[in-house]
């Protein structure tokens, strides 16, 4: 049996992540797991995100046993390990090490007016670094230098205008062939859903696949208006490395 197959693939908040995760999951051959690190990000910033004492009971906190988890035996002995990270909780205190025990590494991006908008509706404030735009910069060049190379990059609306195109080009790229189960799953949740699913998992748990291209994007002001001007230099730079 060949060498399992772990993809990092990171994300900021409200970018199509658990939707993704849906879609590696529908591949009989991967076994995936959600926010590994949320747990420990909350009790090392004491942040009171909505269920932080539901996640902080269901969940590891101690990164060093995350980190064992995720670059140890696959979940199933399955060939391929889906990890669904956010750049956000990568702060001081989570280490970084365990990253060179992963093979592959994503990064998935979304447009800021739309990311800004969907993280709105959920949050009470919104900031560049809530929505990881700094650390998704600063993580593309570190993974870029350690790697020797840019991790590729997958766009949010780009996958929902051509699920089937970008998913073939990025199965490629990271090695595993595209599998038309991947198009579509059930709707509902999953086991391997976090603990803080019923807060943000509503639609993609009444979600059957990947859903229609999205329209026009939002229009901000004020204070939001600069942050998505701020947030487009970075989002447009990662661009490049589109798949």
């Amino acid at each position: 049996m060949s060498a399992p197959v772990r993809i990092a693939m990171w994300s900021g908040p409200r970018n199509l992540s658990t939707t993704m995760m849906r879609s590696f999951g529908a591949r009989a051959d991967t076994a995936v797991v959600d926010e590994p690190f949320y747990a420990a990000y909350l009790a090392i910033t004491g942040l009171n995100h909505p269920m932080t004492d539901e996640i902080l009971k269901a969940h590891e906190a101690d990164p060093a046993r995350i980190a064992a988890a995720l670059t140890g035996p696959v979940p199933g002995g399955r060939r391929v390990f889906y990890q669904k990270h956010m750049v956000h909780h990568m702060v001081p205190g989570i280490p970084m090490d365990w990253a060179g025990g992963i093979e592959r590494h994503v990064l998935l991006v979304r447009h800021p007016a739309r990311v800004i908008a969907s993280y709105a509706a959920k949050m009470e404030t919104v900031s560049l670094e809530a929505i990881g735009v700094p650390q998704s910069a600063a993580l593309h060049a570190g993974l870029t230098h350690r790697l020797g190379a840019p991790p590729p990059v997958v766009d949010a609306d780009r996958i929902l205008a051509d699920p089937e195109g970008v998913l073939t080009r990025l199965c490629e790229t990271l090695g595993i062939g595209f599998d038309p189960a991947m198009l579509a799953w059930p709707s509902g949740p999953r086991a391997e859903d976090g603990a803080w699913a019923p807060h943000w998992y509503d639609s993609v748990w009444r979600s059957t696949g990947f859903g229609a291209p999205t329209g026009l994007l939002p229009v901000h002001t004020g204070e939001a208006a600069g942050i998505e001007k701020e947030a487009l230099a970075v989002y447009e730079h990662l661009l490049q490395f589109h798949v």
